[in-house]
Order: C-alpha cells, then structure tokens, then sequence
C-alpha cells in the first residue's frame, strides 16, 4: 500500500471530496465546502517527496520534476478513484486529489431538473454545463453522458485531463481520450473528433480560443458537443464564449454561438442547512429564437428576462433556484446570500437569522473545532 493511501482512506471514510497535501503545513481535508487539518503535524520535504513519488510513476515524476505541474488520475482500489493535480509552489511540493465516485450518480440521484435530459436527445448543437471549480460539472456531465448511454446508440468521444469519470459501453460506443496520455491537446482531439464517426464530443475544459473556436465549428457541423466553462450563470457564460475571441472576429463568434447554442447549465453547491452535505442548484437556459437573437445583438443582459419568462419549456433562473431552497429550509439565509446573484433579494432575511446562523451554517467556532479534533483521532494518520 502507498504511504499516501492512509490520508486517501480517510477522505473516502470521512465522505470528503478532496485531499491537500502542501509541504510546510498539516494535510488537510475538504468536507462539506469547509477545509480542515487532518493531523497537527507539517509535512517535510522528505515525507512530501514519499507521498507523491509513489503514485504517478517514473516518467511521470520526471515530467512534473520539469514541468511544475502534473494531472493524471489514481485508482486507489475498486471503489476509490482519484483525480490528482501535482504542483510547485513557494514553500515546496504540493498537491490536490479529488476524490471521483466509481459508480455514476443519474441525473434524478443529483436532483438535477428534469429539462436537462432532453439535451442528451439532441442530435447536434453545442450544450454548456458551467460553475466555479469543485461545483460538480463533471458529475453532471457523466450522468448525462450515461443517461445517453442507456437510452441511445451514439458512439460518444470524451476529451479530458485527466479521466474523470470511466464510462463501459452500453447502447452507445465510448471513446475516452486523455490529454495528453492519448493526445497532445484538446484542440487536437478534437480535430481528430471530426475524422472517428463521432456523434457526440465532452470536452472537459474548454480553456483557449482555439478550443473554443474548434468546438463551434464541431457544433456547426452537425455534432452534439459538450463543453464546460468556469462561469456562475448562462450570461457570463455567452459573454465567455464571445470574449475569447479577438475583436475582429466577435461578431462571427456571435453568429456562429447563436446557430449553434442549444443550452446553458449553470451549477452550484450550497451548503445544507443541517450540515449534512450540499446540495445542487441551476440555472438553465434552453436556446430558442429569442435567445440566438439576443446573442447575435450582443445584449446579453436580455438573457434574465427570456430565463425568466421561459419556465414552461424548463427554464430556471439560478436565485429562483436559490430561493425555493431557502423557502423549504434546506439551506440558511446565510448561504443562499452567499450563492445569489441579487444580493438584495435576500438580505431581508439575514437580520432574523443572524443568532441562528452558526447552528445552520454548521456550528460554532467552538464545535466546529472539536469537530477537527474528533476528526484526528478517527482518522489516525500518521508522519513519517
């Protein structure tokens, strides 16, 4: 057993999502959104080096040795799998493992709405699932995945950095590549995307214009592409999309956003008022002539009213969303203010609260201590 699985057992006991390890400080642990020491003891350079050397494999360590940086995913065993993100950083080593499930949640399991499963029964276009990062895109996007899975006979290409999510064949044919063990770069897998008969392509991070340029032009050509984006709503996700490109080019990057565009799914995670876990939240934005319209004008402060008026055919706004969470109890005053983008539309309920926010928010500063203090002893990690 490699030295760093002890800390890896204890996120997966634990039911935290992710591990960070950082030379000079205590490893710790996300759980629930809250970061938390997982022993009071600072890694060394040493038991930093012992930690990660072990994983990732010879050429691998040499790579990130030169580079500063390196993803790949572990498989801790059968039921434990791992994203891993290797860094420098000023104090020394570090590194990020975010633990992803096995077995892929559906869509119901997530609570996501119900609208969003008519995007897997597309047959072209470009759909967009965004959020902040640890928002929980990737775990939609593979219930979305395996929903078509089950339902439909597609051969279905993923592009990612790593694997996240592993898919077996059901209906459909799935292709995983990852970059850059199967190809240089996501421009390139998708460049290849277009010559393997693919009828739909996840790209799991759209980051550069030439990725977004490419994923147009696959929308364009009768494909069903899948992107992600690091955006809080549809409008800073359109904005994105356009801003990317030089300014010469924007108005074609209009035109070719607004023929091609058929949803936005915008995601995040609030903390429960009972602090057992989060919860998903979305906004939804399912392109309709009105929409392609406003994105070819470039008036993208437009796109509230049309989500809005547009809940018959499955449209959310995201702090609509927020609030039928807040009316049912299952999130504080605090945290829906947090989320929301009209910040003055729940501020009313904060005074009132206020002498209630630490039990709903998960505890005092006392408890939540004693809950790290708790946590140490259970996990039982030790320092070499």
């Amino acid at each position: 057993m490699a030295y760093l699985d002890q800390f890896l057992q204890a996120i997966v006991a634990e039911g935290a999502s992710d591990l960070h390890i950082g030379e000079g400080q205590p490893p710790k642990m996300r759980r629930h959104g809250d970061v938390m020491p997982m022993r009071s003891e600072p890694i060394s350079r040493d038991e930093a080096m012992m930690m990660l050397s072990e994983l990732p494999g010879e050429r691998n360590w040499k790579f990130f040795e030169e580079r500063g940086d390196l993803d790949f995913a572990y498989e801790m065993d059968r039921d434990s799998r791992f994203r891993c993100n290797y860094l420098k950083q000023a104090n020394g080593y570090g590194a990020v493992f975010r633990l992803i499930p096995t077995k892929v949640a559906t869509l119901d399991q997530l609570g996501i709405p119900a609208v969003v499963r008519e995007f897997g029964h597309l047959r072209g276009g470009l759909v967009l699932v965004t959020g902040p990062t640890g928002s929980g895109k990737s775990t939609t996007l593979a219930a979305l995945i395996d929903y078509i899975n089950e339902n439909f006979s597609r051969h279905i290409v993923t592009i990612e950095e790593p694997i996240e999510f592993v898919h077996g064949n059901k209906r459909s044919i799935i292709t995983q590549r990852e970059v850059p063990a199967n190809s240089r770069s996501f421009p390139d897998a998708l460049k290849a995307a277009l010559r393997e008969d693919s009828d739909i392509v996840l790209v799991g991070e759209m980051r550069d214009l030439e990725t977004i340029s490419l994923a147009l032009t696959a929308a364009e050509t009768g494909l069903l592409v899948f992107g992600t984006l690091h955006t809080n709503n549809a409008r800073k996700t359109v904005d994105r999309m356009i801003d990317a490109f030089p300014a010469a080019r924007q108005a074609q990057a209009r035109t070719m956003l607004a023929n091609s565009l058929r949803g936005v799914l915008a995601q995040l995670l609030l903390k429960r008022a009972d602090a057992q876990g989060r919860l998903a939240v979305n906004e939804i934005l399912v392109a309709n002539a009105a929409v392609a319209a406003i994105i070819r004008e470039g008036a993208t402060q437009k796109l509230q009213d049309v989500i809005v008026s547009g809940r018959a055919q499955g449209m959310q706004f995201m702090d609509d969303a927020i609030f039928a969470l807040l009316e049912k109890g299952l999130v504080s005053p605090h945290e829906a203010f947090m989320k929301a983008i009209d910040k003055s539309r729940f501020k009313q309920y904060l005074p009132a609260e206020e002498a209630a926010l630490g039990n709903s928010a998960g505890g005092s500063p006392d408890d939540q201590q004693r809950a790290r203090g708790d946590f140490v002893k259970r996990a039982g990690v030790r320092a070499r």
